[in-house]
């Protein structure tokens, strides 16, 4: 089951459900009665993108469409930017990405919503690293409120290959970014972070599977995650080690704020490990803020709201200064300090 298989036969009872182990706190079957009509091409102006600034090339994608673009380039930063401009209509495409041997790429990637909003979409990317090369992948997704999203992402590490990425969202009405990453060990490094910011209604689901096949490798996981209002937060984090893949370093660790008492966050880290002599671990956290250092922060002076703002914004700054582009780091940081009420000044 899944949303595009939905998509592609017009089938709603295809949709995964809560009877679906790893979509238990994402149901789309039970909010989606009926696919809606294919988005048509949109053709008027989308605006610029929150890393064209930084990009040697670009490519815009609207609807499932298109619109503009330039061939991915073998190494140095591309922007690529899925736009929804729909109105109640679905849409879907797909992605690759080569990195050749040796070389390296960063690939700033935005999801953007707009026009009047309640779409469907479902995104697939395949990203292929090969021997040696290096890819870092920002992710910031801004979808609209009252949208279904499913972005999913195949990676696949050859040997000495690194591949880092950081996401960060603010959910939508539900909304789900998945990785799975085959790696083979073979001394490839791997790091996944995220971020998600939630409030209102909003709802971000940030699963990912690592399956280590081979020995020698590592890989590195810090998500950090915000709710407040009525919004839910889900993670889900396996690593899996199969046999023979001996001295594999993973480590995954998932630290989440709940600042409303009607506020939700799911979280379920897994660690699978069939093989001896490794060093694995995992940790999960979900708590308010601490109101001791609040109480101290309004001694000097500092309002209560702005004292949580400032908490918070330092709570998921960890994940932000993972971030290996400095520029697009400090997208990400001024991002959110804008989701936190900042200025990002």
């Amino acid at each position: 089951m899944s949303l595009a298989l939905a998509l592609k036969t017009g089938d709603a009872s295809r949709l995964p459900s809560r009877r679906d182990e790893d979509w238990r706190w994402t149901d789309l079957r039970g909010l989606i009665r009926a696919i809606p009509a294919v988005s048509p091409a949109f053709v008027g102006d989308v605006g610029a993108g929150p890393f064209d600034a930084l990009a040697d090339s670009s490519l815009v994608i609207v609807n499932g469409w298109v619109r503009e673009g330039e061939p991915v380039p073998e190494s140095g930063v591309l922007a690529l930017r899925f736009v929804s401009h729909a109105d109640a209509t679905a849409h879907d495409s797909d992605f690759a990405v080569t990195v050749a041997p040796g070389q390296t790429l960063t690939v700033l990637e935005s999801y953007e919503g707009q026009g009047s909003g309640g779409y469907l979409a479902n995104i697939g990317l395949d990203f292929s690293v090969g021997e040696g090369a290096r890819l870092e992948r920002i992710v910031l997704v801004d979808d609209l409120a009252d949208a279904v999203t499913v972005s999913t992402a195949e990676v696949s590490l050859a040997t000495g290959a690194r591949y880092a990425q950081t996401i960060l969202t603010s959910g939508a009405r539900r909304q789900r970014i998945e990785t799975h990453v085959a790696h083979p060990g073979a001394q490839a490094d791997l790091r996944l972070d995220g971020i998600y910011l939630l409030d209102g209604q909003r709802h971000a689901d940030l699963t990912t599977q690592v399956t280590h096949a081979g020995a020698d490798g590592t890989t590195s996981q810090l998500t950090k995650g915000m709710v407040s209002d009525q919004a839910r937060g889900v993670f889900q984090g396996r690593i899996i080690v199969q046999p023979g893949a001996d001295q594999t370093d993973a480590r995954m660790g998932h630290h989440a704020l709940i600042l409303s008492d009607k506020a939700e966050v799911d979280a379920k880290p897994e660690l699978l490990i069939f093989a001896d002599d490794v060093a694995c671990a995992h940790g999960n956290t979900v708590g308010a803020l601490d109101e001791q250092a609040i109480f101290y922060a309004r001694q000097r002076g500092i309002p209560e709201l702005e004292a949580r703002t400032m908490l918070t914004e330092a709570f998921v700054g960890e994940v932000v200064e993972r971030i290996e582009h400095a520029a697009a780091r400090a997208v990400a940081r001024a991002w959110v300090a804008r989701r936190l009420g900042r200025s990002g000044d």
